[in-house]
């Protein structure tokens, strides 16, 4: 028997193609036990970071590899002088972030041999993270034999979208024999806030239109009716959509053809859109909001140029998924912009109150240290600043899939595998 108050402890884990983020959960409490990471995997220098209420800990060593990492993980779960827990054995099971599920998940799922599989299928719509998730699944499961594995993915909650949304207007053939459409992503954020705006308002989902923006170096939007997402601002990759830290988001595609005519090729291509664009790219300065609002103090046009474009396009998005849901009742802010970005959040929700979206300039200056209302409190739509917790969504999706017969995870499965 568990002893009374003791609950379940989960390890969340989000492994890269260099990198392992974990974190310790006390479920179904909500309790973060303490958490870390392990940078710079396979380099000749790394550096794993570990904070608990017992203190901190930072090692620098080589990690050759993702095993190596794991064990050393493993050793500073259980350090005698700042350890997150007294023994391994009391890890009862591990959720993982999987970035992408294809069609083949609308929810969190248990891994078998199956899952894995579909997992891999899936490699060629997402090559630079679904290896990297393969890797750190497996790895677990060496350390941890038995234990329960549960994969969270960030396309799941985007695919209750109508084909009116993730259709593209290319050939169908395309999509037939490419799977070329709209997945989205950031789905365990967008569905964590909307849970979380829902408690806030005492509302239910079943009544409830909320448009949710997850808006850091990458960045989407959200529209939700009823629980559902229905349409989301990422595409086949994360490129689409708002302008980004250093993405450019939305571009007219004859712009590639007409570079490539002037000499640019596809891997040039690639790196100009996902690692040259967005704000770095337009303000010539930073990908950092911090940076450039720094800038737009001394004056420098391009900075002001570089926000204002971010800001519209977020706008932009917002007005027509109010059109697309009829009637919205919550906005909600999230992600290290959405959060902290005071001053980003006034520029996109200026010229929002034509709309019944009317923010309370004074209320909005909030530090981002916490949550709240920030809309004025006539506003037909309430704006909420939220902060994101996906490691916390991926620890309830794991504790509801493995320990809670009603499992809130299973009721989301729609095109079971």
């Amino acid at each position: 028997m568990e002893a009374a108050g003791a609950g379940k402890r989960i390890l969340v884990l989000n492994s890269g193609s260099s990198s392992l983020k974990y974190e310790v959960f006390r479920m179904p409490h909500r309790e973060s036990l303490g958490r870390g990471s392990v940078e710079r995997i396979g380099e000749a220098s790394g550096i794993l970071t570990q904070s608990s209420p017992k203190g901190t800990l930072r090692r620098e060593e080589q990690f050759k590899d993702h095993g190596v990492a794991m064990e050393r993980i493993a050793g500073a779960l259980v350090d005698p002088a700042s350890g997150i827990l007294g023994s391994m054995a009391e890890i009862e099971a591990v959720g993982h972030r999987v970035v992408h599920g294809g069609e083949r998940f609308a929810a969190s799922v248990v891994i078998d041999e199956k899952v894995l599989a579909a997992i891999e299928e899936n490699i060629e719509l997402a090559p630079l993270h679904n290896p990297a998730n393969l890797t750190g699944i497996r790895e677990a499961e060496r350390l941890f034999p038995g234990l329960p594995q549960v994969a969270v993915f960030d396309t799941a909650f985007h695919q209750t979208m109508p084909p009116a949304a993730y259709l593209y207007g290319l050939p169908r053939e395309l999509y037939d024999k490419f799977r070329i459409r709209r997945y989205g992503f950031h789905g365990t954020s967008h569905r964590y806030v909307a849970a979380r705006a829902l408690e806030l308002l005492k509302r239910d989902a079943s009544n409830t239109n909320l448009i949710t923006c997850h808006l850091g170096n990458g960045a989407s939007i959200t529209a939700i009716e009823n629980g559902r997402s229905i349409d989301t601002s990422m595409g086949f990759t994360p490129l689409e959509g708002l302008v980004m830290g250093t993405r450019s988001g939305d571009i007219d595609p004859a712009i590639l053809g007409f570079l490539e005519e002037r000499g640019y090729t596809a891997k040039e291509l690639t790196a100009l859109v996902n690692k040259k664009s967005g704000l770095l790219g337009l303000s010539g300065i930073s990908n950092d909001l911090r940076d450039l609002e720094a800038a737009v103090d001394r004056g420098d046009e391009r900075a002001v140029e570089a926000l204002d474009v971010y800001a519209h396009r977020v706008r932009k998005y917002i007005g027509a998924y109010s059109a697309e849901l009829f009637r919205v009742d919550a906005l909600v802010f999230t992600g290290g912009v959405g959060q902290h970005g005071w001053r980003m959040r006034e520029r996109i929700c200026h010229r929002l109150e034509n709309i019944g979206i009317v923010m309370d300039y004074e209320r909005n200056k909030m530090d981002g240290s916490g949550e709240g209302i920030v809309s004025a409190p006539y506003s037909p739509t309430s704006i909420l600043v939220i902060p994101t917790n996906e490691e916390l969504q991926i620890a309830l999706d794991a504790y509801d899939l493995v320990f809670d017969g009603s499992s809130r995870a299973r009721r989301r499965t729609d095109n079971p595998l």
